[in-house]
């Protein structure tokens, strides 16, 4: 017969207290596995406290521009002028299985800066801010369809769930501020994926992106005109209390942890948050450098305004995924010249804006900043609309800042801009870079868990040292 206390025996308990206690070692030692890749400086109190890099450091924090559905790199910043000679002709090689003909690009390009670099009429404003580009031109992924691809850009696995980028990071350097989150993705529309993108998976729970969707209104909910900031307190610490006592009896779960933190975390951002996300004390001047004064612009303007003011406070990794219109935008099957021209007008002047205010404001060297999509997109027109495919064999990323080496192209496609023929840079790659960047061993950064010690390049990548400063 069972007695009322065997009754409220949660699931632990239940195997400690019978069959000899098997039952509970067992689960002791997988638990126990599982949660012994996290660092020595990392504490249960208080999980994104600033931990040291690993070795010196280039980067102090990243700002991923992530542009879905994949910009067209022969048509941005890989000029292919082989490719517009043989407009209409046979493409060198069937896509996936099929025959296509060429597409030229119905953008000129032009060369800028001290550097030289060609960028295509479609970034007029980027391209003023070029000597501060190093662009990749030879990227290669493994997944040539959007929710895959966009998992592997920002996880390294394009199948199962894995720690987002902004995870992995924020576990490994915690954050600067502790008044607002490590991490801060910022999103208008819908995303593939989801919270996939930049959730934390197996990692602690406190290293998931805290998403905004609402650029308006960013953080919901963050006061409670009801109870004043002294009474507050008081429940937090007599919460607290209790939460403590709940967890000593479960060191293993972190999801525990991440809520205990949470609630600290949202007390604190009371004061610092609202500060951070007013982007009313920015002057006309700044506004209108990041294009708040256009329809067209204002929405990525904000979001890459926010996205300074971030980093300036702290914030260790900030993403912004332009969905303005659509969760994939630059997946253009169709309708290329009208897509394209319609998401760089929108991307190009907040962009330019943000590099030269992080440059002005003396951040831009402490700063990584990405651009990129999922990959790219075919030289070879689709059917017989104006469109190109999916393209994941060579396609153009660019990084600024944060120790990269500014007005160089790396790597190379083919005369097509078909395929990756020099320095290929895989996505692997690109993550061991970033993270060598901020001082992070991509071999080193791991966490235990099933058994296995788990990493963001997984069991590949290599850094790209030909583009560091």
């Amino acid at each position: 017969m069972i007695t009322h206390e065997e009754s409220l025996w949660n699931r632990r308990e239940l195997l400690q207290r019978t069959g000899a206690g098997f039952g509970g070692l067992a689960l002791a030692a997988l638990l126990g596995s599982e949660s012994s890749g996290e660092p020595a400086t990392a504490t249960s109190q208080n999980p994104l406290a600033p931990k040291p890099a690993q070795f010196e450091a280039l980067a102090k924090r990243v700002i991923f521009l992530f542009m879905p559905g994949g910009p067209s790199q022969v048509d941005t910043f890989d000029p292919k002028p082989r490719l517009q000679a043989e407009d209409g002709k046979p493409a060198p090689r069937l896509y996936l299985g099929q025959q296509r003909n060429l597409l030229a690009s119905p953008w000129k390009f032009q060369k800028h800066g001290e550097s030289g670099l060609d960028v295509s009429e479609l970034f007029p404003h980027t391209a003023s801010c070029v000597d501060d580009l190093c662009v990749i031109r030879s990227m290669v992924t493994d997944d040539p369809n959007h929710p895959g691809g966009c998992l592997l850009m920002n996880t390294g696995e394009r199948v199962f769930s894995r720690p987002s980028m902004g995870a992995w990071i924020t576990y490994g350097l915690g954050s600067e501020n502790q008044n607002l989150p490590g991490f801060v993705a910022i999103g208008p529309g819908p995303i593939i994926e989801g919270a996939r993108q930049y959730g934390s998976s197996f990692l602690p729970a406190a290293y998931q992106g805290t998403f905004v969707s609402d650029i308006q209104n960013p953080l919901k909910n963050l006061s409670n005109p009801r109870v004043k900031p002294a009474q507050q307190r008081r429940e937090l610490d007599a919460l607290a209390k209790l939460n403590e006592f709940h967890r000593s009896t479960r060191p293993d779960d972190s999801r525990l942890s991440a809520r205990i933190e949470s609630f600290e975390l949202a007390y604190r951002m009371q004061a610092a948050a609202p500060e951070a996300f007013d982007l009313a004390g920015e002057s006309p001047a700044t506004g209108a450098m990041y294009g708040l004064d256009t329809p067209e612009t204002a929405i990525f303007g904000k979001q890459c305004l926010l996205a300074r003011r971030l980093v300036e406070r702290g914030v260790r990794f900030v993403q912004l995924y332009h969905t303005t219109g659509g969760f994939q935008p630059w997946d253009q099957h169709s309708g290329l010249k009208a897509g394209h021209e319609k998401n760089a007008l929108a991307t190009d002047r907040p962009i330019a804006g943000l590099l030269r205010d992080l440059k002005q404001r003396g951040l831009l060297d402490e700063t990584l900043v990405i651009w990129g999509g999922e990959f790219g997109r075919t030289p070879a027109r689709e059917g017989m609309a104006d469109g190109r495919d999916h393209h994941p064999f060579g396609f153009t990323m660019w990084m600024a800042g944060g120790g990269v080496r500014g007005g160089m192209a790396y790597g190379a496609t083919d005369e097509y801009g078909w395929d990756a023929v020099e320095n290929k840079v895989h996505v692997h790659d690109l993550h061991a870079t970033i993270l060598h960047l901020l001082g992070l061993d991509h071999e080193r950064l791991t966490y235990r868990f099933a058994g296995r010690d788990f990493r963001l390049t997984d069991i590949a990548g290599r850094v790209v040292d030909g583009i560091l400063a």
